[in-house]
């Protein structure tokens, strides 16, 4: 079993800062993370790399620094890690990438599975998978939280949250599944002796000329879409608090308030 599992390094979006002129990202000193539900995904392709065999590859695109969520993945127990990096890939939206991640796949000899996480938490589009399935003519399996190989590995069995609840699919491969992140979920932390063996397993860096990629088709010139302006949202004031003895004298209160403001 040939799985890749997608990975990208996100801002951690608790200490995520806006420049209030420019309304630009202060990324100086932001710390940067591993996507929480592509670590899911990468756990997800190990469970079945120790059911079925085979291999789990790392694929990431990004700068050169994205190279730490290769080394993490590797580290948590992938075999292999490749990290797409090219000034020509810059600032491509959801469609470029997942064309730019598709000419990289179509590289590879053999894959069975791709796994990737349902969205990044720096976007948040959830296109990207489903994208690269249609680049790749493969069926899609979206928002699952677990998946399992079934019929002797012939088949995947996945299951996906839905609206009312959850649905159990199954699907032959090759396929694409997009992870989502179950509260219960606690991620691996590899060992210092792992993080060393990182190291040693095989990682390739691919730029532009390596997939065979339309130029035309990469980065900011081949994005049908992009971020005009990021703006925080407007501070709201802060509420007003009503005390009352009984229920009968805080509703006159409220019927006051909403008087004094027009409402009634």
């Amino acid at each position: 079993m040939d799985i890749i599992v997608l990975v990208k390094q996100v801002p951690n979006t608790t200490e995520v800062k806006l420049d209030p002129k420019t309304g630009n990202l202060i990324r100086e000193g932001l710390e940067s993370i591993i996507n929480p539900d592509d670590l899911h995904a990468l756990e997800a392709a190990l469970g079945l790399k120790e059911t079925l065999g085979g291999k789990v590859t790392a694929l990431s695109m990004g700068p050169p620094q994205a190279q730490k969520v290769i080394m993490l993945s590797l580290a948590v127990g992938a075999d292999k890690g490749i990290l797409l990096t090219d000034r020509a890939f810059a600032g491509a939206d959801t469609w470029a990438t997942s064309y730019t991640l598709a000419a990289a796949i179509k590289k590879m000899e053999k894959v069975d599975l791709i796994l990737c996480g349902m969205q990044a938490i720096d976007g948040d589009t959830a296109q990207v998978g489903p994208g690269l399935a249609s680049q790749l003519g493969i069926p899609q399996i979206t928002y699952c939280e677990s998946v399992e190989a079934v019929e002797e590995g012939k088949k995947l069995r996945a299951v996906r949250l839905i609206d009312d609840g959850n649905e159990t699919v199954e699907c032959r491969f090759p396929c694409l599944v997009t992870m989502t992140t179950p509260s219960d979920f606690v991620p691996t932390n590899p060992p210092f002796t792992k993080i060393m063996k990182a190291k040693k397993k095989p990682y390739e860096e691919w730029t532009a000329e390596n997939v065979d990629a339309d130029p035309d088709l990469l980065g900011l010139n081949g994005s049908p879409t992009w971020v005009e302006k990021v703006y925080p949202p407007t501070a709201k004031e802060a509420g007003v608090m009503l005390e009352g003895e009984t229920a009968d004298e805080l509703v006159e209160k409220i019927v006051e308030t909403l008087k004094k403001e027009h409402f009634l």
